[in-house]
């Protein structure tokens, strides 16, 4: 039986996870796909940052300008006898391809490729400009990056105007949802304290989970807003909480928390600060309090962007992708505040960050033709 020669997607996808990428590594992903894009009339332009490796490239010229944008580090593999197969040799079976980075996100960065190499095939002379902006910087501290590389483009006024975030958006199917904004993230890094002594004399001690714990009632209990049309309502999250010596007849002289809210375009940073610490010295908290803005909430109101990429879906498809602000953070918000339409439209996310993160085969051809077509609807 003849055997099936795999497509240039696939390949690409393939060649791209075998590099072992794990942020801020780049594993020399970039230039394989420098290399690609070079080929068919792309000006690239690396920019290094710190230890972080970013391209900028550009194929013709004026506007609109429609960027592609990805990023080629993937998170570490974990404990690897959890793993069916070694997570940076890909592995197909049943009908899915297996690897760390398989759906996060060397698929959606192979589609790009490949369905620029179609468009700028067919369409030569395209109109405005191709652009692709690459970072191995998104999985981690997210700081020498894309968010270092818009500041490039914004010292040059050099636009974006439609960017299509390649990061895997689907539930269910391939293409049911694209983003269209994502929440903000604000961290806070909470230190109680208190007075440590004898679990046997309260009247000597200061317990600060004690002091802690109606505040913290008050903070998770809490409905901060109801959303809005586009954003579901802000979240309040504990993600660590730590006292003690270890000992069971020690009264802690400190507790350590960690905490985020996820929050929409209802509120501010400001406003969920001032919130809190409110929370905190009402119920006579004493505290310290370090806070950290992973991003700003950012929304593309429906346009000519998400337009072109529903009707791509719906013909490739046959089903009518959901407008979503759901999820983490993404580098689309830095690419938001310079006036850029922004979508993220990729494969099924159901396996990101998990051993045996895998992707349907299938699924990654189709999203090289919505992407084709995304293409062709906005620069033919």
């Amino acid at each position: 039986m003849a055997t099936l020669r795999p497509s240039t997607t696939l390949e690409l996808t393939q060649d791209l996870m075998s590099r072992a990428s794990v942020s801020p590594t780049d594993g020399g992903c970039q230039a394989l796909m420098i290399e690609r894009l070079e080929a068919i009339g792309f000006g690239v332009e690396k920019l290094r940052f710190g230890p972080v490796d970013n391209f900028w490239a550009k194929r013709g010229s004026g506007g609109p300008v429609f960027c592609f944008a990805g990023h080629t580090d993937v998170v570490p593999s974990g404990p690897l006898d959890d793993w069916q197969t070694d997570p940076f040799v890909p592995a197909i079976r049943d009908g899915m391809l297996y690897g760390r980075g398989a759906a996060d996100m060397k698929s959606g960065l192979a589609a790009m490729v490949t369905a620029s190499e179609a468009f700028v095939g067919r369409y030569p002379e395209h109109k405005g400009t191709l652009a692709f902006l690459i970072t191995s910087d998104e999985e981690g501290p997210s700081v020498d990056g894309t968010r270092r590389v818009v500041e490039v483009l914004r010292e040059r006024r050099e636009p974006i105007d439609w960017c299509l975030v390649g990061e895997p958006s689907s539930e269910a199917l391939l293409g049911d949802t694209i983003k269209i904004g994502r929440r903000g993230s604000l961290s806070g890094r909470l230190t109680v304290h208190g007075v440590q002594g004898h679990i046997a004399y309260p009247q000597f001690a200061d317990n600060p989970i004690h002091a802690l714990a109606p505040a913290l009632a008050e903070l998770t209990s809490r409905a901060w807003d109801e959303g809005n049309q586009h954003f579901q309502p802000t979240s309040f999250q504990v993600s660590n909480l730590s006292a003690g010596t270890g000992a069971p007849n020690v009264i802690p002289g400190e507790l350590k928390a960690r905490f985020n809210l996820r929050f929409s375009t209802v509120q501010t940073v400001d406003s969920l600060k001032v919130t809190v610490e409110e929370i905190l010295q009402r119920h006579r908290v004493n505290y310290s309090l370090e806070w950290f803005v992973s991003g700003q909430p950012f929304l593309t109101v429906p346009g000519k962007l998400s337009q072109a990429a529903t009707r791509a879906v719906l013909e490739q498809e046959q089903i009518t992708a959901k407008l979503s602000t759901s999820g983490g953070t993404s580098d689309g918000r830095f690419i938001a505040p310079m006036g850029a339409q922004v979508i993220e439209l990729g494969v099924i996310n159901a396996t990101i960050h998990k051993v045996n993160e895998s992707v349907r085969v299938a699924d990654i051809d189709r999203l090289h033709q919505i992407y084709y077509r995304t293409l062709e609807l906005l620069l033919a």
